[in-house]
């Protein structure tokens, strides 16, 4: 009997671990630093087998998908988007006002088409840092049980933020991510954990959208109370601050990453070196604004506000590449900004990046911050097979990141071909 069930299990066991897939390019950048020339990678299931180079390492049995003359690079990470917040254009109103009637179900319902067009443009992992009634959960918890194609997603919930309106008798809505105060913020942060979150996110200043101040809003105490709850549990803290006061607190309160802040000096920029901590810049975001300034109703004062900070924002930049700060690329998509995710790549070779260097801040860099080291950001054995073939040299001429993804491989299955 035993022997019958071993000769039955045999030819079983053989058919599973023929089912490989093996690409081939022209060549391909691995994300640790070298490059192979007509790489061959073998994927098994959802992880990177082998990479090698040459026909000879092209297995029997196999699905072979010839990208050559595709240049291949890893799946890259987006550190800071808002999938959530959809507009549809139909509505006919302003993308903010809009999302104030929108109802939760339909707005993680239409947000799969921003979840195509971040595929798309070969980004197979976001950090979304700011949700509200639990949607940015659902839309992460849908995608991996496959009911949903969209990026990996790593969630934040409610941004934790401080008391931003008049007292009003007639409104007794509770604000789930308000928290003033040490003993609140702890609350807070308990609570969005409980609810499932993979980072907290704090609003440590004012400014966003037309609004480019830098006020700071939390105290370092409660930062850090944040922090220490968040670390017990596990996880990591995201600090917004578009000013130099909210970034310094935040990084010695512990934050893994800062968001955003300009007029950063030295001092703060190496106490992040030090420590180990992340800066997102998140510059084409108000070029964006700017751009749309038609849509969002913006007039010229606004826009001369956003171009202000955009050049503010980009001396911290240079700044912080010249003090060798880790730097990983968000882009602060919201609206119809998915579809252009990368493109804050640019401004990163514009602040004195190599087009490499820009890349590792969308693939390593992005891996290290989300804590994902092991398994995203590179193409290498065991590694997740997040890969996408772009044309042109990566290397060379970042643009062919930008503009140049032509097909997607994200947990070893296609998501996007353009050839």
């Amino acid at each position: 009997m035993k022997t019958l069930l071993l000769l039955c299990l045999l030819p079983l066991t053989h058919s599973l671990g023929a089912q490989t897939t093996t690409l081939r390019f022209g060549k391909l950048v691995t994300g640790h630093g070298n490059v192979v020339n007509d790489a061959v990678v073998v994927v098994e299931g959802n992880r990177v087998k082998t990479v090698a180079s040459g026909e000879k390492n092209i297995p029997a049995n196999t699905t072979l998908i010839d990208l050559r003359p595709l240049t291949g690079i890893p799946g890259m990470i987006d550190a800071h988007t808002h999938i959530t917040y959809f507009w549809d254009k139909d509505q006919g109103a302003t993308p903010w006002s809009a999302l104030q009637r929108s109802r939760a179900t339909v707005l993680v319902y239409l947000a799969q088409e921003s979840a195509r067009k971040t595929l798309e443009c070969g980004v197979t992992t976001i950090r979304d840092l700011g949700s509200w009634a639990g949607m940015d959960l659902d839309m992460r918890n849908l995608i991996e049980r496959g009911a949903m194609t969209g990026p990996r997603m790593f969630v934040s919930g409610h941004g934790l933020h401080v008391t931003g309106q008049p007292f009003d008798p007639w409104v007794s809505e509770l604000d789930p991510g308000r928290a003033d105060g040490v003993d609140e913020v702890k609350k807070v942060v308990r609570r969005e954990i409980a609810a499932g979150v993979d980072w907290i996110k704090i609003y440590g200043s004012t400014g966003s959208a037309h609004d480019v101040s830098g006020n700071q809003t939390y105290t370092y105490d409660e930062m850090r109370a944040a922090v220490e709850v968040a670390q017990k549990a596990g996880k990591r803290v995201a600090i917004h601050s578009y000013g130099p006061d909210g970034a310094r607190d935040a990084v010695l309160a512990g934050a893994t990453s800062v968001e955003h802040a300009t007029g950063v000096d030295e001092q703060t920029f190496a106490e992040m070196v030090r420590r180990g901590a992340f800066y997102v810049p998140t510059v084409d975001h108000n070029r964006y604004y700017a751009d749309h300034r038609a849509e969002f109703g913006y007039d010229d004062e606004v826009v001369k506000g956003l171009q202000d900070f955009i050049a503010r924002n980009l001396e911290s930049l240079r700044l912080a590449v010249k003090m060798n700060v880790k730097i990983a690329m968000g882009s602060d998509a919201l609206f119809t900004g998915f579809g252009e995710n990368t493109r804050e790549l640019e401004w990163f070779v514009k602040a004195g990046m190599t087009p490499g260097q820009a890349l590792q801040t969308a693939t390593t860099n992005g891996a290290a911050l989300l804590g994902k080291e092991t398994e995203l950001g590179a193409v290498a054995p065991g590694f997740l097979a997040d890969i996408v073939a772009v044309s042109g040299d990566p290397l060379q001429d970042i643009q062919s990141v930008i503009k140049g993804v032509k097909w997607v491989m994200k947990d070893g299955k296609v998501v996007v071909d353009k050839r």
